[in-house]
């Protein structure tokens, strides 16, 4: 996170950006989230584990920053990039299976999630699949409609076929990382929990919110369409 780097785009948001744009509302989210990360980032459970989680955000953080003057993307795009990013943070701070939710909701409302809903482990990493699906799609459809334009059928299938491959791949690299480093550390960043099938239903979670995702951002522009 170069905050020096942050520092100067920030001085330069009074200037238009591409389509005319104001680049104020993005950095501000990239400054929210630098303060957000960095707070998470001073005392985390498990350092190891927090180290393996966010090489997701060493490549992804600048990436983005790095893409912004060639790729601008929607203020929505960037809004559910933040929240999903947000999200991450705090699963990688806790470990994603000790997130303590239940005693967040015990403090607040005097009962716990898991008894509301009748759960048996720790759920956190299931949501945050899930809205990885939903929340990085609008992203990825803007990423492919700038620069891999579709047509017909195929722009509802690939980027949802996009974000699936993703979220399988990611599941093959929490796997290779466990057999890797082995012992606590490989079990607190593969979280299964004891769950056999945790892969294929945290791949399916992710591929159901990206399902969700591409019918919210295609179905109103089709419709709108068809209209015009």
């Amino acid at each position: 996170m170069d905050l020096h780097a942050i520092a100067q785009m920030i001085a330069r948001t009074s200037q238009p950006t591409v389509a005319g744009r104001s680049a104020r509302y993005p950095l501000l989210l990239l400054a929210a989230y630098a303060g957000w990360w960095g707070m998470l980032a001073l005392a985390p459970w498990y350092r190891q584990d927090w180290l393996l989680e966010n090489l997701l955000v060493f490549v992804a953080v600048p990436l983005l920053v790095w893409s912004y003057p060639r790729l601008r993307l929607s203020d929505t795009a960037y809004t559910c990039l933040f929240a999903f990013l947000s999200l991450h943070a705090v699963g990688a701070h806790y470990t994603y299976s000790d997130v303590p939710y239940d005693g967040w909701a015990q403090a607040l409302t005097g009962h716990t999630v898991s008894e509301a809903l009748g759960l048996q482990r720790n759920h956190f990493d299931r949501l945050v699949h899930f809205l990885y699906g939903l929340l990085v799609t609008p992203a990825a459809i803007e990423l492919l409609d700038a620069r891999a334009p579709q047509r017909g059928v195929w722009r509802w299938l690939v980027p949802l076929l996009f974000m699936v491959s993703h979220s399988t791949i990611y599941e093959l690299v929490e796997w290779g990382a466990a057999a890797v480093f082995g012992g606590d550390l490989g079990q607190a960043y593969l979280g299964t929990q004891g769950d056999i099938w945790d892969a294929q239903r945290d791949a399916a979670l992710a591929a159901a919110g990206a399902g969700i995702g591409v019918v919210a951002v295609r179905w109103p522009r089709a419709r709108w369409a068809r209209r015009a």
